[in-house]
């Protein structure tokens, strides 16, 4: 194993995995709140699965997200 490589493998799949979780949170939360659904001064409760079945990996990482 390439230590190089494989630490840059890693941080290009976060790269795409925090760009992406960023966009699409961005754009349901600000669709439920143009729609009503969702009040702008709250919480949401975000889960994030990390699964590497090869390796027998998987994860929950949960947090709260302020939106004010």
């Amino acid at each position: 194993m390439n230590e190089d490589t494989f630490n840059l493998q890693i941080r290009k799949f976060l790269k795409k995995v925090g760009i992406t979780s960023q966009r699409e949170i961005e754009t349901a939360v600000r669709s439920a709140i143009a729609s009503g659904d969702l009040s702008s001064n709250g919480k949401l409760h975000a889960t994030v699965t990390l699964r590497v079945p090869e390796v027998g990996i998987e994860l929950d990482i949960e947090d709260d997200i302020a939106l004010e």
